[in-house]
């Protein structure tokens, strides 16, 4: 793979993180998605700290899923609550797993990105956020059975 193609995969990818990242603030702070592409374009794609630096994400794919997670919420919670156990509505499940749940199901209505490349990449995502959890395990399960609703032509 080339390093230009390279370079675009991570970004893509960080788009992806960054979108959870923007649904759960959402969320949480009542902010509007205008207010939250801002904030994230303008002062955490590619922002250094003294932690490190944070990578630079596409834009174009960050606002993508944002865009559908919340023109299609209804949708994609109603298919997230059909993947989980009957015990386990989306409103009882993690906020940050629900943000992660919205961005996956956003790519996957949007049907740009074949949905095994959406499930492997948001199984990532969980993985950063749950690391010595069992959450990667339980997101794929879920975005399986999610991705086999919106796009059961793919399988």
């Amino acid at each position: 793979m080339s390093a230009k193609l390279e370079a675009k995969r991570l970004a893509r990818s960080a788009a992806r993180l960054y979108a959870v990242q923007a649904l759960y603030q959402m969320e949480v702070s009542g902010q509007t998605v205008e207010a939250v592409m801002r904030e994230f374009e303008d002062h955490r794609f590619g922002a250094v700290y003294d932690e490190g630096e944070m990578a630079e994400g596409d834009v174009d794919t960050f606002r993508g899923l944002l865009d559908a997670a919340v023109n299609e919420q209804a949708r994609i919670d109603q298919m997230t609550d059909r993947a989980l156990v009957a015990k386990w509505p989306i409103a009882r499940i993690d906020s940050v797993l629900r943000a992660l749940f919205r961005a996956a199901g956003a790519e996957l209505v949007m049907k740009k990105t074949p949905p095994k490349v959406v499930i492997v990449e948001f199984v990532e995502v969980a993985r950063a956020f749950f690391p010595e959890g069992k959450e990667g395990g339980f997101v794929n399960a879920v975005l399986d059975h999610m991705a086999r609703e919106a796009r059961p032509e793919a399988f």
